[in-house]
């Protein structure tokens, strides 16, 4: 056989066989889907956006999945309704470009920070993410600094309150320029901040983009992690075949640590049935 036929052949082959193993595993998780819930699941409200959030809160409480990621006072109203945990709240950051690494942004930042930690805790939520700002120019040193300058000015009201604040890491290729966009670089901030109500969002897409040697990361740096974010690479899309992470072991890994915190799904949805894509994925971590 010529190779090219050979290779052309062999392709087709393994491309029918994934085709068939990723369909029939979606065929199985409509028909049994069972949590064993031995972790904390999430999910990112953003990446199902396409419907009202009272409508996706609803579908959460029929999959009996308790917590949702990613959303600001104004709807933690809403949430209440249907019993559902805010696991990652926002609201206090400018963006994601203009963060604590950077003094000018400083006021506005501690301003809102000093007005939103008090609300989370009072809803009964504990995590509130906050981000380094891109570099625009600054040496890495200088900017971890900045950011503890800054953040040890409210580091106070969030232990007072007992409100964690949550650094995300982002890879290069999504966000370039971006300033905490290492683990080395985010724990050693921990470090100089020194406190238990600073801690990492160890976003595994992210990392698998920019550094890889993910279960080594989980198990060299869990202490300074504290809540973890999930989506396939390359792509950011669907956590089932078509990537090249593996999640059960990911989340062995994790639990492994004695990790009680949230595991939020965060991918973009290529699947035609989006709520399905989204109980596959809650299925594949749930180990």
């Amino acid at each position: 056989m010529k190779r090219r036929n050979f290779i052309n052949t062999v392709a087709a082959g393994s491309a029918g066989i994934l085709s068939s193993s990723s369909m029939a595993h979606q065929q199985q998780t409509q028909k049994d889907f069972k949590l064993k819930n031995n972790i904390n699941h999430s999910v990112c409200q953003w990446c199902f956006n396409h419907l009202p959030l009272e409508e996706f809160l609803q579908i959460l409480t029929g999959l009996g999945i308790k917590a949702i990621d990613l959303i600001g006072p104004k709807d933690w109203p809403l949430l209440k309704k249907y019993d559902i945990h805010c696991s990652m709240c926002n609201g206090a950051e400018i963006s994601l470009t203009e963060g604590w690494n950077d003094p000018k942004y400083h006021e506005e930042l501690i301003e809102n920070y000093l007005e939103i930690i008090p609300l989370v805790a009072e809803a009964g939520y504990t995590n509130l993410i906050c981000f380094s700002g891109n570099r625009r120019g600054i040496n890495d040193y200088v900017g971890l600094q900045n950011c503890v300058d800054g953040l040890s000015q409210i580091m106070p009201l969030a232990e007072k309150h007992g409100v964690v604040i949550q650094m995300e890491l982002f890879n290069q290729v999504n966000h370039p320029d971006y300033m905490c966009d290492s683990s080395i670089w985010g724990v050693e901030l921990c470090k100089h901040l020194g406190s238990e109500n600073f801690k990492l969002l160890f976003d595994i897409y992210h990392m698998q983009i920019q550094e890889g040697d993910i279960i080594r990361s989980i198990q060299n740096y869990h202490p300074y992690f504290g809540h973890y974010h999930t989506a396939g690479v390359p792509g950011r899309h669907e956590i089932d075949e078509t990537q090249e992470l593996y999640y059960p072991a990911i989340i062995k890994a994790i639990l492994d640590t004695g990790f009680k915190g949230h595991v939020a799904q965060e991918f973009i949805v290529t699947w035609e049935d989006k709520i399905g894509a989204l109980k596959d994925a809650f299925l594949r971590c749930d180990v």
